[in-house]
């Protein structure tokens, strides 16, 4: 398969598991098809049936290549063992929580790594069909059209800081000693629209505790090749197979990055 053929068999698969898996439920959902995973995180029947179908279209685009994703690695952490090697990494429905409550946004995320880094990414929003894809060394598209990451222009910057994971101590300091150098802006719970918003000219800057595969892998990539930049605050890239590890910093520019990280780095200990 040709790369051509390649991407358009991944955006037809995306396209399909939308339409059968993901916008049937949407805002149809019934109590008992909604779970709570967690204290501040749920998983519906569409995040299920959308990983189950993308599962078996990518074995059929690559056969034979680890597949990790969310749903599965929740349910056998030992599924993470194939972020190591050559693996595809799928967030289902990403801003389930959105999806849940029957308002945008919510996409589909898709990554391909090897040996612990990204190659390739997709972020797919369901509703608009707007498909974000970037190759390492290729640069970033937007529905085929290649795109340069821009600021919003504006003095302060924009920054949308995510507080949902860091715990008391470390909101407090983000709001005493970095949120009155930005005007601060509302999170969407959804990387698949935090990503896009850090490139397109919506949000400068963007700071994220969590850092799970399936929610950075393909959004990373895919704004360090449009140029904006995205990495741990002490600079080192971010790899997937760093399970557990939190504290990621995405920006418009490495102009911006660089102010942000400096600001994180003089925190008071």
């Amino acid at each position: 398969m040709n790369v051509m053929a390649f991407h358009q068999a991944v955006h037809d698969l995306l396209r399909a598991v939308s339409e059968k898996a993901i916008l049937p439920y949407y805002q149809q959902l019934a109590a008992h098809q909604i779970e709570a995973k967690a204290a501040d995180d749920v998983v519906t029947v569409a995040d299920k049936l959308s990983e189950e179908m993308l599962a078996e279209g990518l074995e059929k685009i690559v056969p034979g290549l680890a597949i990790v994703g969310e749903e599965a690695a929740h349910a056998d952490p030992a599924v993470l063992d194939g972020l190591k090697g050559d693996c595809w990494i799928i967030d289902p429905v990403d801003g389930t929580r959105n999806f849940a409550a029957g308002k945008p946004p919510f996409g589909i995320l898709l990554a391909m790594a090897s040996s612990g880094e990204a190659h390739t990414g997709w972020i797919y929003d369901v509703l608009s069909d707007r498909l974000c894809v970037a190759h390492k060394g290729k640069g970033a598209f937007i529905n085929g059209e290649k795109i340069a990451a821009r600021t919003t222009g504006e003095t302060p910057p924009v920054a949308a800081i995510s507080l949902l994971f860091m715990d008391e101590a470390k909101r407090e300091a983000m709001m005493d000693w970095i949120a009155p150098y930005y005007r601060l802006v509302d999170i969407p719970f959804c990387a698949a629209e935090q990503y896009p918003r850090l490139a397109l000219g919506v949000n400068d800057v963007s700071i994220f505790e969590r850092t799970l595969a399936w929610d950075h892998a393909a959004g990373v990539l895919w704004l360090n090749e449009a140029g904006g930049r995205a990495a741990r605050p002490d600079g080192s890239p971010y790899r997937v197979d760093e399970v557990g590890r939190t504290g990621l910093i995405g920006a418009a520019s490495p102009v911006l990055w660089d102010d942000l990280a400096g600001r994180l780095a003089a925190l008071p200990a």
